[in-house]
């Protein structure tokens, strides 16, 4: 049976084996035990909020959200930073039922939207937003500074 709903301390040991994935997927040394020190930080600070979905019992996918702020539109934003589904789950929609988690969760807060960045060769990704109601935002330049004494 398939169901999605808001991570908790219980689903660590699983949730990091799926992000340890997902890391490993953006070119990062594979690191469960970091992944997991990780992740208990941002549940029990709630520093984020993070769905996942689960068939039988088993973790497929997980979606990741940092609250930041429209100064302009005094609003809280979602940053929809991470968004991961197993291999051998990929295409039963788990996508995009935890992108409709991620929009119940912006309605919910009264935020006034929800962003992401995703690569211009992420194919999947490129479709699956636009299907869901994401626009592309292509009036502004994307930036980064990176700190160079930071973890890679």
């Amino acid at each position: 049976m398939k169901n999605t709903r808001k991570a908790v301390i219980e689903d660590l040991s699983q949730l990091a084996e799926l992000f340890d994935q997902y890391r490993i997927f953006y070119h990062k040394t594979s690191d469960i035990p970091a992944a997991a020190d990780f992740l208990q930080e941002r549940i029990e600070n709630k520093d984020s909020e993070i769905f996942v979905t689960e068939e039988n019992g088993i973790l497929t996918g997980f979606v990741q959200l940092y609250p930041i702020f429209s100064s302009t539109r005094m609003q809280r934003y979602w940053l929809l930073n991470d968004l991961y589904v197993n291999a051998n789950h990929r295409g039963k929609g788990y996508s995009k039922e935890l992108i409709e988690k991620a929009k119940e969760l912006c309605q919910s807060s009264n935020a006034c939207g929800i962003l992401l960045e995703t690569g211009k060769s992420n194919d999947i990704g490129n479709q699956l937003y636009p299907a869901c109601g994401f626009e592309l935002y292509d009036s502004a330049n994307f930036y980064e500074w990176s700190n160079s004494i930071s973890n890679d």
